[in-house]
This record gives structure tokens, sequence and C-alpha cells, in this order.
């Protein structure tokens, strides 16, 4: 887990109408306040969540693609784009 996965979790384990200060907890977890902030209120995500986002497939898209790919190679088919795109 990183520093911003940790200060979000201690600011998601506060009590219901506990106060805290973002600059408080970004202090305490050593990141930038504003990028906690505009994590918490979901305004940005992280880097990884970005990249997923702009995939045209998802990870089990993606590996059945591949497993159909390997199927046509064993059974000795070249895999033009033509046969991947169906």
């Amino acid at each position: 887990m990183g520093d911003i996965e940790a200060a979000l979790s201690a600011i998601e384990s506060l009590r219901l109408g506990e106060d805290f200060t973002y600059a408080e907890v970004a202090r305490r977890f050593n990141v930038d306040r504003s990028t906690l902030s505009r994590r918490h209120r979901c305004i940005t995500g992280s880097m990884a969540e970005g990249c997923n986002n702009k995939r045209l497939l998802n990870a089990r898209q993606e590996t059945e693609l591949i497993e159909y790919i390997n199927r046509l190679c064993t059974k000795g088919l070249p895999s033009s784009r033509d046969m991947i795109r169906n």
C-alpha cells in the first residue's frame, strides 16, 4: 500500500462527523495535500486507474484473446487481423 492509499484509508477510518484537515493527514503520511484532497473527493484517480480506463480490452478479454491466438497457433493456423477482429 502506497502512502496516498494509507492516507485515504486513515481518512476513511475516521468516525462519522470526526473532524480532520487534509493538510494534517497529508503531513502525517508525507503526501501532497491537493492530491490527497482530489483523490478523496473522487475528482481524480490514480495513474493505474487512468490507464485501465483507456484500455480497449479489460483483463479478462485480453486473456481470452491470447488463449484464442494460442489455440490458432497450436492448430497451425496463422492468426490474421481479420480472424482476431471477429
